[in-house]
This record gives C-alpha cells, sequence and structure tokens, in this order.
C-alpha cells in the first residue's frame, strides 16, 4: 500500500500559515481502498470560519492582491502554475490516496488540467476591460468591472485538484480574497495548493482553507454575511441549502453547479462504428468510477442497432479492470465511503428487482481489501420510469434504454430533473444540430462524449444547478461585479 507523500498537510490554512481548528477538534479522514482511517484533519467551527473570512476581507481592503496590477497579478499566478507542475507528483499522490482517484487518471489528466486552468487565467487578468457607453457630449458613462469581494467556495471530493483549480483560478485572476471549504471527504490536495500558492508570492490572507464538515463549515460559510459570494459544486440537495443559507443572510450571489443524469444517444446510421462508440461511452460511464456529474450513466440506443450495440459495449466493458488506485495499470479503483457502496449496490439490486437485466458486472469487488470496491456495470432493459432512469446513482453502473425515432429520444433525453450534459452520435449533421439544440442540458457533445474544455463555460439546466459558470471567460463574470461611473460634463 502507497503512503502518503511527507509534506501532507491536515491543518487549516488561515492568512499564511497552517494552524489548528478552534479547540484542536479534528474528523477522521478515511482511505477509500481499505476503510481505515487516513489521518484526522482540522474540524473547523463557525469561529475558525469567521477568523478566515476576516483576514480575507482585510486583505481585500488592504489591496495587497486586489489592487494589485492585474499585470503582476498575472506573474504570480503564472509562478503558482509552475509550482503546481513541480510538485504535480506528490499532488496526483495526495488525490489518488485521499479520494480513490486512480492515479494515472491524477498525473495524466487532473494535475495537468490545474497547472493549465491556473496559467489560462492568469493570462486572462491584464485582459478584462470595461466599456464606455454611447452618450451625448454632456456626460461620460464607464462600465467598469471590480472584483467581487471575498469568495467563499465549497467543493467536491470527486475532483479534488481540479474543481478547485477551475473556482480559484478566475476568482484569484479578477483580484478577489478567497476561503475554501474542501470535500471533508478528499481536503489534503487543497490544503497543499493553498501553501503553493502562498509560496509563489499570492499574499497572506488571499487564500485561506477551512476544512471540516458541511453542516458545521460549509453552513457557516453560507450563512456568513461577510461572503459577497459563494460558489458550490455538488449534490441538488446540498445545493439547495446554500440558497437557503444566502437567504437567511446577505442574499450573497450563490453559483451552482449541481447533479446531472446525462443521456448518451446513439442513431441507426452509426452501424459501422459500434466498437468505437462503445469504447467511448464505457469511459464516459465508468471513468472516475462513475463518480462524474457529466457521467454517461444513461445510454439511449436506436432500436435498429441495440443489439449489436449491447454486445459492443460488454466487450468494452471488460477492460475496466478493478485495482488499487495506485497501480498505474487499474481503470477503477473504489468509491468514496461506505455508504456510497450501499448506495449503488442497493441501486442494481432495485434495478433488478423492478425487470431490468444486469449483463454485465453488479457485484461488489476486492471484498477482502475492505475498501469500497464495485465492478464496472451494465444494466440492460430499463426503463423511464425506474429509478435507475432517473436518479444519480454516483457510481460504475450505466442504464440502457431503447427508442425508435428522433422524437422519442429527445422525449427521453429530457425526460429528467437534471440538465447538465448530453451526448449524441450521428453522422447526419442536420440532425445533430437539430437534436443538440432541442436537448436541456448545459453542455451536448456530438459523436464523443466530453465536457469542452477550458475556453467552454461549463454548467447546467434545471436541477443541475445556475447563476454562473466554471470555465470560460464566462466564469470571471462570476467572480467580478460591474459599475457604471456616471459623469456629467460641463
Amino acid at each position: 500500500m502507497t503512503s502518503l507523500p511527507e509534506t501532507v498537510r491536515t491543518r487549516a490554512f488561515i492568512n499564511g500559515e497552517f494552524s489548528d481548528a478552534e479547540n484542536q477538534a479534528v474528523f477522521d479522514n478515511f482511505n477509500p481502498s481499505t476503510g481505515e482511517v487516513l489521518n484526522q484533519i482540522a474540524f473547523c467551527s463557525a469561529a475558525d470560519v469567521d477568523r478566515a473570512v476576516a483576514v480575507a476581507r482585510e486583505s481585500f481592503k488592504q489591496g495587497s492582491w486586489s489592487k494589485l496590477a492585474p499585470r503582476e497579478r498575472k506573474k504570480i499566478l503564472l509562478q503558482f502554475a509552475d509550482l503546481i507542475d513541480a510538485n504535480a507528483a506528490e499532488l496526483a499522490l495526495l488525490d489518488s490516496i485521499d479520494a480513490g482517484k486512480t492515479l494515472w487518471d491524477c498525473e495524466n489528466l487532473d494535475l495537468p488540467d490545474v497547472a493549465n486552468n491556473i496559467r489560462w487565467y492568469a493570462e486572462a487578468a491584464d485582459k478584462l476591460f470595461g466599456k464606455i457607453s454611447p452618450t451625448g457630449d454632456s456626460n461620460l458613462g464607464l462600465i467598469v468591472r471590480e472584483a467581487v469581494g471575498v469568495v467563499g467556495m465549497v467543493l467536491p471530493w470527486n475532483f479534488p485538484a481540479g474543481t478547485l483549480s477551475w473556482k480559484i483560478a478566475p476568482a484569484l485572476a479578477a483580484g478577489n480574497s478567497i476561503v475554501v471549504k474542501p470535500a471533508e471527504l478528499a481536503s489534503l490536495s487543497a490544503l497543499r495548493i493553498a501553501e503553493l500558492a502562498y509560496q509563489a508570492g499570492i499574499p497572506a490572507g488571499v487564500f485561506n482553507v477551512v476544512p471540516g464538515l458541511g453542516h458545521v463549515t460549509g453552513k457557516a460559510l453560507g450563512l456568513h454575511a461577510d461572503v459577497d459570494m459563494l460558489t458550490f459544486t455538488g449534490s441538488t440537495e446540498i445545493g439547495r441549502q446554500f440558497l437557503r443559507y444566502a437567504a437567511d443572510s446577505n442574499l450573497k450571489k450563490v453559483v451552482l453547479e449541481c447533479g446531472g443524469k446525462s443521456p448518451q444517444i446513439v442513431m441507426n446510421d452509426m452501424a459501422e462504428q459500434l466498437d468505437d462508440i462503445a469504447e467511448n461511452l464505457a469511459n464516459a460511464a465508468f471513468w472516475n468510477m462513475g463518480q462524474n456529474c457529466t457521467c454517461g450513466s444513461r445510454i439511449l440506443v436506436q432500436s435498429g442497432i441495440k443489439d449489436a450495440f449491447t454486445k459492443a459495449l460488454i466487450k468494452a466493458a471488460q477492460v475496466w479492470k478493478v485495482g488499487e488506485p495506485t497501480d498505474r495499470s487499474s481503470k477503477l479503483g473504489p468509491l468514496i465511503e461506505a455508504s456510497a457502496l450501499k448506495r449503488v449496490l442497493g441501486a442494481i439490486d432495485t434495478a433488478k428487482q423492478q425487470g431490468a437485466q444486469v449483463v454485465h458486472g453488479g457485484h461488489q469487488a476486492l471484498p477482502e481489501s475492505g475498501g469500497w470496491f464495485v465492478e464496472a456495470t451494465i444494466i440492460d432493459g430499463v426503463t423511464p420510469e425506474m429509478r435507475l432512469a432517473r436518479d444519480e446513482i454516483f457510481g460504475p453502473v450505466v442504464a440502457l434504454m431503447s427508442f425508435e425515432t428522433e422524437e422519442q429520444a429527445i422525449e427521453l433525453a429530457n425526460d429528467s430533473a437534471y440538465g447538465l450534459a448530453a451526448t449524441l452520435f450521428t453522422n447526419d449533421l442536420n440532425v445533430a444540430i437539430r437534436m443538440a439544440r432541442q436537448i436541456q442540458a448545459g453542455t451536448v457533445a456530438v459523436n464523443g462524449y466530453g465536457e469542452g474544455d477550458i475556453t467552454t463555460p461549463f454548467g447546467g439546466f434545471k436541477t443541475s444547478g445556475f447563476g454562473g459558470y466554471d470555465k470560460g471567460t464566462e466564469a470571471l463574470d462570476q467572480y467580478t461585479q460591474l459599475k457604471t461611473i456616471w459623469v456629467s460634463l460641463s
């Protein structure tokens, strides 16, 4: 079993230094691969959140970062990205052990993406322009863009370093001070990244991290009257709570990226490409153990190719072997916690009871490890009213459904409370554009599962969230606010 690096940090990071939580409170952090306690993390109280918000506010007022010339912020953020690269192996190992993510993914996807995201927004820092309104000679209307102030960030555990970078990079580029509440199930990389940010030259008090449990630490951040805006990625249920916290406090702006139940639609005209599509959609369903908001957990296949596609998907699933996540040959690591294992296995049992058929996988894997592993699972014969077709399972389980017509495919795809992402496979450009416009999702990929890249905004429709976007220049909109300066000229 691979050990954590010696640089692991477990205390809160406030005002440029690590410190204990109030009364030295801690909570147990479990290893998903063994079910055993990995270490103990500082459990920040409402008083600790107050302290972090206060130093963030003071740093913002003093202007050590917020009033720094944008080109200077850019230089420091680029140095920050360089430090991420220099410590990428350590950060990848932290996320792999802490969150059960495969080390190959962390090393080759997540950490390169973190550095790239920071560099991209660093380059945008000195390219945020205001406007001058078209007025007569007697007035001058200036429309200026300013940093919001103190930004609260509540993060998920499935992409600990990756999602952190989506949020901190544009927020810092715009000149804000931030208070990050990492997921209690995967806090370690956020704490180390904050330390690297300080080493890169981001001033004390600008980047603070308060680990803890959601119902205490997250709630305190959501209710805090001196937090100007809050961005959250996680479940729809918890997203609703943050809206309530905002309503009960200072009506802070809240940006939500919540759950998903992403449809993957395969049309009859793709009959000659089923092996490639099956490999692509196996990746969409099983990547990161299906613990992904855009997980391709519903595959809708036109009836003419349904049987052939099912065989191809079963073949593609066979390479998704379960194993210890720090073994670079493993394709599937463990689920994040014991309750997730129970939930996923329960969803499989419920689907069978409702008449669906497990055609691949369906069982717990490596039970002797004590960890929370599940086989890559394909379930056929799923109908729209079944739980597997409607609920976000958040595990390596995919539901197979069939349809006859294009109109039926759209109806099935949109028959969900969620609207985060979708994928459509067709060789007909007219069909692709027509259907993409009708699918209710923030991102619609055509002929290949994907979420876009750093240049494209990422967010959802319906209960998948609203209020702003991660990624793209659009992310900068939520971390800035517009001010009109109206000058009367004599």
